[in-house]
This record gives structure tokens, sequence and C-alpha cells, in this order.
């Protein structure tokens, strides 16, 4: 149960970071762009990459952070940072073709269900 506390502790700060983020870019960037979201996604993935293989793997972290930053936090911030993950592992483990349809179904796919929710569901 602790578990699950730990996971949605950063959730929460992970959530209120991006939307405080994403709000902040657009102050000084035009709205016509996503910047916030960009950023959001790109320093996700950054902060991902830092926990899994700058501290997880040199054993700098207890299991408790550890599910508290990637799982709570950086889901909470971005869910793109855990597909990007996921992805360059396929990858470090030689497994292009699934990294590749990963990307293509992250990306591709999962832009054209939404724009079919859109289109069925939109005015």
């Amino acid at each position: 149960m602790l578990k699950y506390l730990f996971v949605s502790s950063g959730a929460a700060v992970g959530g209120v970071l991006r939307y405080w983020m994403s709000d902040f870019v657009h102050k000084f960037l035009p709205a016509t762009f996503p910047f916030g979201t960009l950023i959001v996604n790109v320093l996700g993935c950054f902060i991902l990459g830092v926990i899994m293989y700058g501290l997880n793997e040199r054993a700098v972290i207890s299991q408790e952070l550890k599910l508290f930053l990637t799982v709570g936090f950086c889901g909470g911030f971005t869910t793109f940072s855990t597909f990007s993950l996921e992805t360059v592992n396929l990858m470090k483990n030689s497994e292009y073709t699934f990294a590749l349809v990963n990307i293509v179904g992250s990306v591709v796919i999962c832009i054209a269900a939404t724009f079919l929710a859109y289109l069925l569901f939109s005015k």
C-alpha cells in the first residue's frame, strides 16, 4: 500500500509542475505551437533518463524514491518520458523492430486515435 502513496504523491507533484510549466512557457512563447508540452516532454525524458541511467543503475536511490520519481513524478509530468525510456531500452537490447513498432504505434497510431475521437465527437 505504501508504494501507491509514493506513486500518487509523485504524480501529484509532476502533474502540478507540468501545468505550471506549460502555463509559464506560454507567457513567453506563442500559443500557436504547443511549446509548453514539447518542453515538458523533453525535460521529462531527460529527468527519467537521469534517474534510470544516472541514479538507479548506480544504486544511488532507494526503490521507494525510484517509484516516487519515475512512475509518480515523471508519469504525472509526462508519459512521453516512459515511452522514450522503453524505446531506448528496446534499442539498447538490439530490438530495433520492436522499437520501431513502439515509435509508430505510440506516435502515429495514437495521434490517429485522438483524431478519430475528434472526428467522432466534435461538432
